[in-house]
């Protein structure tokens, strides 16, 4: 008998987990976990059945088992799989990037789906794992929400409604973690794949939310808080203009100057002559 690991209880993270799992034949009983999960079938064909149904999984079949859910099966060999688990949590924030409330949006256990595009995010998943994570959280976090918007674009019930349509913009919770992770980070990186998953979205789908919300693109909105950000730290006057540009998120020097004087109409000397 092969019993899969339980978490008792629910943990908020945004990250997925995932690990692979040997089942050696025989009865196989997957226990209720707080976590969805998606099992994604890896090894060579394994014959099996459930209750008096046969079946045969095949590699890159997947398995949709939902919070709470219990499963058992028997297998007539070995076999292999990927199991990526995550909070419910990152299921909800990406209703919301859909424009769907949590109500609006659910999921039903489903078993041998053919569905390349979620087999491959949990294969992307197992990799970096494997790698040991050399991406960094961000990329698991991104490959995450790309799995929870492929679950919730295909296989949610939506309510009729609503659904289809399109968000105004940002919810509260997105715009508060995108302005307070430009701030934290104005010379880091602030690509727009680094703030779309930060905003739990695609690119694409976090360009128009963020100019529906501030009014304006992200490439003109991060470049005017930089130059707000040099222009005070120069007023205060206890760094050289080097250094403020580089605290500030400029590639150079030059580069703050031009962008000063097309925000402000200044350039960094003209405004040390204020001090």
């Amino acid at each position: 008998m092969d019993d899969l690991e339980v978490i008792p209880r629910a943990v908020v993270r945004l990250s997925p987990q995932v690990e692979s799992v040997r089942t050696e034949g025989g009865l196989v009983r997957l226990l209720p976990m707080a976590d969805l999960r998606v099992r994604v079938h890896t090894g060579e064909p394994v014959r099996g059945f459930c209750q008096d149904a046969a079946f045969t999984y095949q590699h890159g079949d997947v398995d949709l088992i939902t919070a709470g859910q219990s499963d058992r099966w028997t297998e007539e060999s070995a076999a292999r799989s990927v199991v990526v688990r995550f909070s419910p949590l990152l299921l909800e924030r990406a209703a919301d990037d859909l424009g769907l409330g949590p109500k609006h949006a659910a999921l039903q256990t489903r078993h041998q789906l053919r569905d390349p595009q979620l087999a491959h995010i949990a294969w992307a998943l197992e990799a970096e794992r494997e790698a040991g994570s050399p991406n960094g959280q961000l990329y698991a976090e991104s490959l995450g929400t790309a799995m929870a918007l492929q679950l919730l674009s295909r296989y949610a019930r939506m309510d009729q409604a609503t659904a289809g349509k399109a968000p105004a913009g940002m919810s509260t919770h997105q715009q508060r973690r995108v302005l307070e992770h430009i701030e934290a980070h104005m010379d880091g990186d602030l690509s727009l794949t680094a703030l779309a998953a930060v905003a739990f979205s695609s690119v694409s789908h976090f360009k128009v939310l963020f100019r529906r919300t501030m009014g304006m693109p992200v490439h003109e909105y991060v470049m005017r808080r930089k130059v707000e950000r040099a222009r005070e730290l120069l007023l205060r006057g206890d760094m050289s203009a080097a250094q403020v540009a580089l605290a500030s998120g400029f590639s150079h020097q030059s580069h703050m100057a031009r962008q000063m004087r097309k925000t402000l109409g200044l350039t960094p000397g003209m405004l040390r002559k204020q001090l």
